[in-house]
């Protein structure tokens, strides 16, 4: 019998899924931790089932104190699981990115799980509550070559000059020659998908007891990032805002609907843009 030869475009499908099958391989798998919040969220049904994008959230270990009260060692999992697992749930509704239904969480360095390159099998990345978060040079350095190598990170749910003071602080360790900036509203973040030119101020719950948009004096939204040598946003800043309550609360009838829709439009560009750029 005589064998056909093998064209070259389905040898290049068998490379790529090669690659990717290598790539699942390296991942850590998901599980849940302790978190601040919530004790026993509920998994859904299909957290098993394999995607081809999901976002990982960032551990970090957190300054002893802010506001004159001491931070907790779960600073980062403020809103989490819940927040991420609608967030998700929204991506999957408003776009076609194969999207996983639960999150995972990742160290820059090997504190979480004991693998201090796992951070570069997941190219999406968030951080809540940074105004909190201390890291370490390695922290920092590795931060800085994630970043460099094309991934992206979003900050989100930090208020007024005090935690902005700390982000800042966290971000010159990352990168000491890079300058914070605003964004200007035509930046294709905010165009990719949605068209966001007319943004505001999203509250967190607490938006619903104080009738207040702000927090420890943050009265005003600023949109800024980081950007790399090619024009691309490395690093997108929400500050006096909590996108992260939005999504987190977007099914509770008393938390106004005009935030969490913004919330989530946000959410769609600010992770399609790191997708193709």
């Amino acid at each position: 019998m005589r064998f056909r030869p093998v064209s070259r475009p389905l040898i290049g499908l068998f490379i790529i899924a090669l690659a990717g099958w290598g790539v699942l391989r390296a991942q850590r798998p998901f599980r849940q931790y302790r978190a601040a919040e919530y004790a026993d969220f509920p998994l859904p049904d299909d957290y098993r089932q394999p995607a081809e994008w999901t976002r990982a959230r960032l551990h970090y270990n957190p300054v002893p104190v802010v506001h004159f009260y001491r931070a907790s060692p779960l600073q980062w999992t403020v809103d989490y699981p819940r927040s991420d697992r609608h967030l998700l749930a929204g991506m999957r509704r408003l776009t076609r990115i194969d999207t996983r239904s639960v999150e995972q969480i990742v160290d820059a360095d090997s504190g979480v799980d004991g693998d201090e390159n796992d951070i570069f099998n997941w190219p999406s990345l968030y951080a809540v509550e940074v105004g909190h978060w201390n890291l370490s040079d390695k922290e920092a350095a590795k931060l800085r070559e994630f970043l460099l190598r094309g991934g992206f990170l979003m900050v989100d749910d930090f208020h007024g000059q005090e935690e902005w003071g700390n982000f800042v602080a966290g971000m010159e360790k990352i990168f000491p020659d890079r300058k914070i900036v605003d964004l200007d509203n035509k930046d294709p973040l905010f165009h990719v998908i949605y068209d966001l030119d007319d943004k505001y101020q999203v509250p967190g719950l607490q938006y619903l007891y104080s009738g207040s948009k702000s927090e420890y004096g943050g009265f005003d939204a600023h949109w800024r990032g980081v950007y790399d040598d090619h024009g691309r946003v490395m690093v997108a800043i929400c500050h006096n805002m909590d996108l992260g309550d939005a999504w987190e609360h977007s099914d509770n009838p008393a938390y106004p609907e005009k935030f969490a829709a913004l919330a989530y439009r946000i959410a769609v560009n600010y992770w399609t843009y790191d997708l193709t750029h």
